[in-house]
C-alpha cells in the first residue's frame, strides 16, 4: 500500500467552487476514461457530476490540499439527495432522518496525480466519524465504476448495477453501496 500523501482536509468554502468544478473535470476525464466512453464522461460532466453548493453551506464537504494545491474533495450529507452537482435536476434537499436514514456519502474526486495514495481514503475517514457523530448508523452512496473497488475496500457492499440517462440520451451506469457503521 503506497503511504498516505501530506495532504490538509479542510470544510470546502464557496470560494473553492471554481477550483473544485476544474477539479471534477479531470479527475473524471483521466480516471473513467476505462471505465466509460468520452460520451458518456461528458455527459455526466455536463449533467450529473458537480459542486453542489447545498454541501459545502451545510459545512459537510471538505477538500484536501497538498502544498496549496487542491488534489481531493468529497463530502457527506445529512440530506436525501444521494448524488449530483447543482446542476443535477433530480435532487432532494430534503433532510434524512440518522434514526432511520443512511448518512450520503458524495462527490468524491482526486486528482488523477494523487490516485490510489490515500487522498480519497482520507476523505472518506472525516466523513463517516462526521456522520457517525451526526447520529447516523450507515452511510449509502452512489459509485461511478472506477470507484467501487475503493468503496469496497473501505467497506461497502455494492448493490447490482443501474443505469441512467443524462444530457442527450446517454446512458451511463452507476453501483449504488451501502456500510453499516
Amino acid at each position: 500500500m503506497p503511504p498516505e500523501p501530506k495532504v490538509t482536509v479542510r470544510v470546502a468554502e464557496l470560494s473553492d467552487v471554481d477550483q473544485i468544478r476544474d477539479l471534477i473535470v479531470v479527475s473524471a476525464r483521466a480516471l473513467s476514461r476505462d471505465y466509460y466512453k468520452s460520451e458518456q464522461i461528458e455527459a455526466a460532466i455536463a449533467h450529473v457530476f458537480g459542486v453542489d453548493t447545498t454541501l459545502i453551506a451545510d459545512a459537510t464537504y471538505f477538500v484536501a490540499e497538498e502544498k496549496g494545491e487542491l488534489v481531493g474533495c468529497g463530502g457527506w450529507s445529512k440530506r436525501r439527495t444521494l448524488f449530483g452537482g447543482d446542476q443535477y435536476a433530480a435532487r432532494d434537499p430534503g433532510l434524512a432522518d440518522p434514526a432511520r436514514d443512511a448518512a450520503r456519502i458524495r462527490a468524491f474526486f482526486v486528482h488523477p496525480k494523487l490516485a490510489r495514495q490515500g487522498v480519497g481514503r482520507t476523505l472518506l475517514t472525516r466523513c463517516e466519524a462526521e456522520a457517525r457523530a451526526a447520529g447516523y448508523k450507515s452511510a449509502e452512496l452512489m459509485s461511478t465504476l472506477p470507484g467501487v473497488s475503493f468503496y469496497e475496500t473501505n467497506g461497502y457492499l455494492p448493490r447490482p448495477r443501474t443505469t441512467f440517462t443524462v444530457g442527450e440520451d446517454v446512458e451511463i451506469e452507476f453501483v449504488p453501496m451501502r456500510k453499516v457503521f
